[in-house]
C-alpha cells in the first residue's frame, strides 16, 4: 500500500482489468473554462496497479500518484469505496 503523506487520492471505475494485478480505471473530472466560463465534464483512463487483483469491473476505487511501475503504470490503488 501507498504512502499518502501528500498524496492527492482520485476516485474513478474500474472498466477493463488489464492482465495480472493491472486494472484500467475511468476518472471523471469537471473544470470551468478559462475563456468562456463553462462547466467542461471530461473523463481520463489511467493504468493502476493492483497488488492482489482485488478489483472487479464496475468497482469504485480510490488511487493515487506512485513511483512510476512500468511504462505507462504510475498509479497504485488504494482502497474500494462501499
Amino acid at each position: 500500500m501507498p504512502h499518502l503523506f501528500n498524496k492527492k487520492l482520485l476516485t474513478g471505475i474500474v472498466c477493463k482489468k488489464s492482465g495480472n494485478k493491472t486494472v484500467a480505471v475511468e476518472h471523471t473530472f469537471t473544470y470551468k473554462h478559462k475563456k468562456y466560463c463553462k462547466i467542461i465534464k471530461m473523463k481520463r483512463k489511467y493504468l493502476v496497479h493492483d497488488e492482489n487483483n482485488k478489483c472487479e469491473i464496475g468497482d469504485r476505487i480510490y488511487f493515487s500518484y506512485y513511483r512510476p511501475i512500468s511504462c505507462r503504470k504510475f498509479y497504485t490503488f488504494y482502497k474500494k469505496i462501499l
